[in-house]
């Protein structure tokens, strides 16, 4: 079983969601179908076409877009001028109810990767009544403890590119919360500063999270790269904008509030999120999930989470429930 074939989108558009920002959306498959909302990674990556074919396109109406600042969306993380204030999880949520009444849409599947599946589950913890399913993977939830593993925990596994990484920040910010450090490298005036420190974010997080060739190949981009490395600090280094700045986070700490949500989250059994048994705990606080393992899989659950990923969006599709399976 693979992903469905390649489609092009049917309707694409420009939405004004204030603070002078410009989200780009698109909507695929059948104008009539259940409606579907795919959230992208990073923060600060961008809806790739890939994306539309875990649908099956007879059934759904999959509406992607760009979240501020990233991929096609005006103005861009990667100009320096581009005012990061207004790019915050409350924002993106509003952004998401704009696009949801401009396609005068009164409920959809939202389905997130990495990144996505944060946004995804903070808005359906606080949109409830507009989210009929999740189905998630890559999955995280934004905590402190996230960022810190990320950023300083797995120094002890990747010893060699996590010197590297530390050695471009001055040593007086080389304690305490490293994404933080960054970002504020990444708001120097100063061109070359703000180079250097986005190719020192980017070869660190492809030193740890091993990615398909084509993510990858998306870093040597320098325009990318610099939005993709100016986005991930600002969230990061600032608690992801998710409010009590606990360890455990504010997503897992609410996890009751999905109540009555059928998910599914495709988790590979190698992804460094899983050693602090988020995923697992998250699984377990909210009944309404089924929790797909992906044995030997990373952050990227690959062929075999896709077809977990698959099997999801056509049991929603068909309005029935998943059960519990590991792959």
């Amino acid at each position: 079983m693979g992903l469905y074939p390649e489609i092009e989108p049917y309707d694409h558009g420009m939405l004004d969601v204030g603070d002078g920002n410009h989200v780009y959306w698109e909507t695929c498959g059948n104008p009539h179908g259940k409606p579907a909302l795919v959230l992208h990674g990073g923060p600060g990556s961008r809806a790739s076409p890939g994306l539309r074919r875990y649908f099956d396109p007879a059934a759904y109406r999959i509406v992607l877009l760009d979240q501020r600042g990233a991929g096609r969306s005006r103005p861009r993380a990667s100009a320096y001028d581009t005012d990061m204030s207004v790019n915050t999880t409350a924002h993106l949520m509003a952004d998401l109810e704009r696009l949801r009444a401009h396609l005068d849409i009164e409920r959809w599947l939202v389905w997130g990767v990495s990144w996505g599946s944060v946004l995804g589950l903070r808005y359906a913890q606080t949109h409830p009544g507009v989210v009929t399913e999740l189905v998630l993977t890559g999955v995280a939830t934004g905590s402190d403890a996230e960022v810190a593993l990320l950023t300083r925990g797995l120094g002890n596994i990747f010893p060699e590119a996590h010197e590297r990484f530390l050695a471009e920040l001055p040593p007086g910010e080389r304690d305490g919360n490293l994404a933080a450090a960054y970002s504020r490298l990444l708001e120097s005036p100063d061109a070359v500063v703000r180079e250097r420190a986005a190719r020192a974010w980017t070869d660190w997080e492809t030193a740890t999270i091993p990615a398909p060739p084509g993510s990858v190949a998306r870093f040597q981009d320098p325009d990318f790269r610099m939005g993709f490395a100016r986005t991930v600090t600002h969230y990061w280094g600032n608690d992801h904008f998710l409010g009590d700045g606990n360890d455990e986070g504010v997503v897992l700490r609410d996890a009751h509030l999905l109540k009555g949500i059928p998910g599914t989250l495709v988790q590979g059994s190698l992804d460094f999120g899983n050693l602090l048994g988020i995923v697992w705990r998250l699984h377990h606080a909210w009944p309404d999930s089924e929790l797909v393992i992906v044995d030997e899989a990373g952050h990227d659950a690959g062929a075999t989470g896709d077809e977990a990923l698959l099997a999801a969006t056509d049991t929603y599709a068909r309005g029935a429930p998943a059960d519990e399976r590991q792959v």
